[in-house]
């Protein structure tokens, strides 16, 4: 018998804005929130209610735990029913309050789409649906990984670079490349190790700047995340052109320019699937995980 699927209603029970920009809402349950499986940059899949609704709709679980049964009767569902569903990483879990911390980025300039609209207006009653965390998607991040750490962000990806910082080893060389749009979207990163930040105000400066890093000595890490088409060029030039192990990129697409999550995934989304299957063969079984 598998175990039940981790899906239910989750209720807002505090608001703030962290930044200008991001929002911190802290949700419990209807059932206390489960463990995230370990390790930073874990995820949960949000669902948002359509218009005119103040709940989403959700396909109840079957008891045996079938989570591709629950996928198909999730997507049967009529059209103008059927939830926004949008990944988004655990910024923190209280296990003794059985509450989760979710940050949310307010997109500007028209890019404003369920989750952002939803984010903008929350306050605390709101409610979501929650699948996970859960094994199905799982990060398995190594923050122990190599000699030192390189890790790279944007605005939308900040909030699961913060978990991994604050994961790294006591005086852990670590260098952070992070892009937010302006200077009061800067957060303070808390972490053990020995953690350089660099803050770049704008967009497309990450691959600029991390051919500019003079890393340390020793085996090098790298944990990569933020817009799909940028992640593959900085992953490109850590392989083919300064020569880190492939396997030594963790890397992830969290958002697509010009698409959603609703959109189909793209020849390079596609290419970049099977070549991180082809890296979890070879890494005998670790999770990737897709966010674009």
């Amino acid at each position: 018998m598998r175990p039940p699927l981790p899906v239910r209603h989750v209720h807002a029970t505090a608001v703030r804005r962290v930044t200008p920009r991001l929002v911190r809402v802290t949700f419990g349950g209807e059932a206390p929130a489960c463990f995230p499986p370990g390790g930073p940059d874990q995820q949960v899949k949000l669902f948002f209610p359509r218009r005119g609704q103040s709940v989403p709709v959700l396909p109840e679980p079957d008891a045996d735990g079938d989570v591709m049964r629950w996928y198909a009767a999730y997507n049967a569902m009529a059209a103008d029913q059927r939830p926004w569903m949008r990944s988004y990483t655990v910024r923190a879990h209280d296990a003794g309050r059985g509450t989760i911390d979710i940050d949310f980025v307010l997109h500007a300039g028209g890019a404003e789409g369920p989750a952002t609209r939803w984010a903008r207006a929350a306050r605390a009653g709101d409610t979501l649906g929650m699948f996970g965390p859960s094994e199905l998607f799982a990060r398995q991040v190594d923050p122990r990984a190599g000699d030192w750490t390189l890790m790279v962000a944007d605005h939308c990806a900040l909030p699961a670079l913060a978990t991994v910082a604050e994961a790294l080893p006591a005086g852990r060389r670590a260098v952070a490349y992070i892009e937010v749009p302006d200077a009061a979207e800067e957060q303070t990163l808390r972490s053990a190790a020995d953690l350089s930040v660099r803050w770049l105000h704008g967009e497309g400066l990450l691959l600029d700047a991390v051919r500019s890093l003079r890393p340390p000595t020793g085996a090098g890490y790298a944990w990569l995340a933020g817009e799909a088409d940028a992640v593959r060029a900085l992953r490109r030039h850590l392989v083919d052109e300064r020569g880190l192990d492939r396997r030594s990129v963790d890397f992830a697409g969290y958002w697509r320019r010009r698409l959603s999550q609703d959109d189909a995934p793209t020849p390079a989304d596609l290419a970049e699937a099977q070549e991180r299957l082809s890296d979890l063969r070879e890494q005998g079984g670790r999770n990737p995980r897709a966010r674009s």
